[in-house]
């Protein structure tokens, strides 16, 4: 058993999640993960359970914030020291999940996969939502974080078990400015995305 799960929480990803999982099992083995499938409508949870993939079926639809926390609950009932959250549409790279826990491992409790700690933000509309929620969280905690919507994020042993009992796990920039104001140490490393 591996000391770092994966979390893929799932929603209608009968398109991805076969590719998204093969390429984890085939070319990252040293990796346990689980799919958390959040009450899918789809073939999501056939394709998994015929593949024999490692699924929790949620059997109604909680959100991905939900979905996420369960997965957290896993990785804590199950004695995880890490866990990452890794998106089912494969807009998440598994190469970069290394950089993400060698941050983990140098004491940080919450590493977020960033587009753009080394990489210029494009300029769109798009964009214009995270530097806004960037702002509003370097003015209420004091910390710049560069890419706040990112859903690649791994967390310590210590939030595993916060998480997995006692907070609720809601939007991921609210949660990181939480975390920060409550002390946890965050940082972010550089990733790239594929676009959904």
């Amino acid at each position: 058993m591996s000391d770092l799960l994966i979390i893929i929480p799932a929603y209608n990803e009968e398109g991805s999640i076969e590719n998204v999982v093969n390429n984890i099992i085939q070319n990252y083995p040293q990796y346990d993960y689980v799919i958390i499938n959040d009450g899918s409508r789809d073939k999501t949870s056939q394709i998994c359970h015929e593949n024999h993939y490692n699924i929790v079926d949620l059997p109604v639809n909680l959100g991905l914030a939900g979905a996420f926390q369960t997965g957290l609950r896993y990785a804590y009932e199950h004695g995880y020291k890490k866990a990452v959250q890794f998106d089912a549409d494969g807009q998440h790279l598994p190469e970069y999940i290394q950089s993400l826990e060698e941050k983990i491992d140098d004491g940080f409790d919450l590493v977020i996969g960033s587009r753009f700690v080394t990489e210029k933000r494009p300029n769109s509309l798009r964009m214009l939502g995270n530097i806004l929620i960037s702002s509003a969280i370097k003015l209420t905690t004091g910390k710049t974080i560069k890419d706040p919507t990112s859903g690649m994020r791994m967390f310590s042993e210590e939030l595993i078990k916060e998480f997995a009992l006692n907070i609720n796990y809601g939007p991921e920039p609210d949660t990181v400015s939480y975390l920060i104001r409550n002390g946890v140490k965050v940082a972010e490393t550089q990733v790239r995305m594929e676009d959904r």
